[in-house]
């Protein structure tokens, strides 16, 4: 018998490295989303049993594929046969519909999109349903993120999101969505969603919501290699390579956001000579492509201010102005309060904090921000830096209640301690 510890161990990594693989086979053999996910679930569960019996097997991810199809078949199998015995209950189209477990689907020209996971995000950015419906389910059972992280993604409860994810779920079977990969002509039209599933990817990677570290770097390898392969499959769309450029030089930065004690540095406080240089330059290349031409996208100009931030040769000699500039742009194609949150950093550096303090109390009268942490994180530095101490105090604790991630958190209490000293 294997030690129950090791064993659990091995199914959580099993998880976090293959469940959409694992999911995205068993869809294929399911063709009904709750049905596959149930059966990749009851295939992690049996895993603990049949792991601690037999041993860890040399393929987990393997292991888990077969035991969660077998389990589809299975249940496809008993829904035929009730089907079968009951045929005055079914209407003809129904089983015309009906896909043979051991027959490829004749809609699934797998040469079109050949990875297995990217495979699966675009079958669950179905345009039946809302965008914002899409990039969540898409995240929780293609990524593996976890409900609570996603409502934060989202700036809504967990009860909240779990109920919109179950309403989509059912009306993916209520209204019979088919289940299966578009065809080429219809990337295009699912490519706006696709490109926010994986940039919602890489963000709670890149800062995760919650835990113990600051970054989930399997996160972050996932949404950079689902973006080169998007690009490979979309060559002619900027905004693919907008994203990719955005990833890359956001990314660059990685290795000196926390000091060696773990705790996080702010962008001034960061060594630039540590940053990724190789990453820069290829996404400086893409930006340069970007902006050529038409009018740039969201993901082109999010990527070109990034790249202002880290090209420049220090904090106090960033374009500042140019920044403020981009950023009016950015809003006009993608009016978010979030863009207009992180405006307000480069306005206060232009205008001086006063007039950056102004639109944050705009930002706070709207509402849609009300539970996203850094509205009163960006408050309580301006409230500071124009020396008014107390009500920066009082912000820094609201941004507290918000934060989930531990490092982020330590940050906060610190400069709540003590902001004079930040």
């Amino acid at each position: 018998m294997m030690p129950r510890a090791d064993v659990e161990t091995a199914v959580a990594d099993a998880h976090c490295r293959g469940w959409a693989l694992v999911l995205a086979a068993t869809v294929r053999v399911a063709r009904d989303l709750d049905l596959a996910e149930e059966c990749v679930q009851e295939a992690y569960v049996a895993a603990l049993a049949s792991w601690a019996r037999d041993g860890i097997p040399s393929n987990p991810a393997a292991w888990l594929t077969t035991a969660a199809k077998r389990r589809a078949m299975d249940a496809v199998r008993r829904e035929q046969t009730f089907r079968s015995k009951l045929p005055l209950l079914v209407e003809s189209e129904e089983t015309e519909d009906k896909v043979a477990i051991d027959e490829p689907a004749a809609v699934e020209p797998e040469d079109v999109v050949p990875d297995e996971r990217l495979r699966l995000i675009f079958m669950c950015c179905h345009p039946a349903l809302a965008q914002e419906t899409q990039l969540a389910l898409t995240l929780r059972l293609v990524c593996g993120v976890t409900t609570a992280d996603i409502a934060r993604a989202f700036l809504v409860s967990e009860p909240t999101m779990a109920a919109r994810m179950t309403r989509a779920k059912k009306k993916i079977s209520a209204a019979r969505i088919p289940f299966r990969l578009p065809e080429a002509a219809e990337l295009p039209d699912r490519l706006r969603a696709v490109l926010g599933v994986i940039h919602l990817l890489f963000t709670t990677g890149h800062t995760a919501p919650s835990g113990a570290s600051l970054v989930r770097t399997d996160l972050v390898y996932q949404s950079l290699r689902l973006t080169r392969l998007l690009g490979e499959l979309m060559p002619d769309e900027r905004e693919v390579r907008g994203l990719l450029a955005l990833l890359l030089v956001t990314d660059a930065r990685r290795a000196t956001r926390v000091d060696s004690d773990g705790r996080l540095l702010r962008l001034e406080d960061q060594d630039r000579s540590l940053w990724d240089r190789p990453a820069m330059a290829e996404a400086h290349d893409l930006i340069v492509d970007g902006l050529r031409g038409r009018r740039p996208g969201r993901y082109v100009l999010q990527a070109a201010i990034a790249s202002l931030y880290a090209e420049a040769p220090s904090y106090d000699k960033t374009d500042w102005p140019q920044i403020v500039t981009l950023y009016d742009e950015l809003l006009s194609v993608w009016p978010s309060p979030v863009v207009a949150l992180n405006r307000t950093v480069a306005v206060s550096m232009v205008s001086g904090p006063a007039q950056a303090l102004e639109v944050v109390a705009e930002l706070e009268k709207d509402g849609r921000l009300a539970r996203y942490q850094y509205l009163p994180a960006v408050k309580a530095d301006l409230l500071h830096r124009l020396g008014r101490s107390q009500e920066a105090a009082t912000a820094y604790r609201q941004a507290l209640e918000l934060t989930g991630n531990d490092v982020e958190r330590a940050f906060l209490a610190e400069r709540l301690a003590g902001p004079h000293r930040a």
